[in-house]
């Protein structure tokens, strides 16, 4: 039985939580046509009003940037920003828009971290992801070597990264050394897996997750998120006291 015990009971479910509890959205892919989220503007302002209208304040959208696929910068994402930002306000959306990134653990980033000017959110928070196929070697030295250079990592959805599944002793040691890990809110669903629901209720219960995301990339994930609304786990996350959202 053990860890995979239940994993296709139906969630408990209660009346639809108020989304704007969590105040900021700091996981999204809302800039038009620099990576797998919205394609089109237009695209990018439907999401923008279904975020305000779910009570949330502001994003703080974080396009990929990866070494192979999305070679983004914070050049090319503060240009697509600030087009968002001008075609939100011309569409009457009053939402507030930030931007940071997703950075990708790869063979490029130690030397991004070298460079500097990374982008962040809140108090120096660097979003970072690893590899959905293959446990990362190397990542407790990246960790290393983000802390040393005045960043705080928090590692995006580690509900998803099936590798550690078996040993929840793997996400202990990244919370030791300092790691904080955000929450795709659609994993309460079930959309990825069910041993990612499971997983995602099982950190919830440790108060392991600082930050919840929509990781939202098209209309689709934010039908989703309505389904998310009646978590009994997401209600338990923004009871806990522990999201740093609403400061950022």
């Amino acid at each position: 039985m053990g860890l995979f015990s239940g994993l296709f009971r139906k969630p408990e479910k209660i009346e639809p939580i108020d989304l704007g509890l969590i105040g900021v959205d700091m996981h999204s892919h809302f800039i038009p046509g620099i990576d797998d989220g919205a394609k089109t503007l237009n695209d990018s302002l439907e999401m923008l009003r279904t975020m305000q209208e779910l009570g949330y304040r502001k994003v703080i959208t974080t396009p990929h940037i990866m070494g192979d696929f999305y070679r983004n910068t914070p050049e090319i994402i503060n240009s697509g920003l600030d087009k968002l930002k001008e075609a939100a306000a011309a569409s009457g959306i009053t939402i507030g828009i930030e931007a940071a990134a997703e950075y990708y653990f790869d063979y490029e980033l130690e030397d991004k971290i070298d460079k500097g000017n990374m982008l962040t959110f809140g108090k120096n928070y660097l979003l970072f992801e690893v590899s959905y196929m293959n446990a990362p070697d190397g990542l407790d030295g990246i960790i290393f070597k983000l802390q040393t250079h005045g960043y705080i990592p928090v590692l995006a959805h580690p509900e998803r990264y099936p590798y550690w599944f078996r040993d929840m002793s793997n996400f202990e040691k990244l919370k030791d050394k300092g790691v904080l890990f955000q929450l795709n809110i659609n994993s309460l669903t079930g959309y990825y897996s069910p041993a990612t629901l499971k997983i995602a209720e099982q950190m919830i219960d440790k108060g392991w997750y600082e930050f919840a995301g929509t990781d939202c990339h098209h209309s689709g994930h934010l039908g989703l998120l309505q389904k998310a609304r009646t978590s009994v786990h997401l209600k338990k996350l923004i009871e806990s006291g522990k999201l740093l959202n609403s400061a950022c």
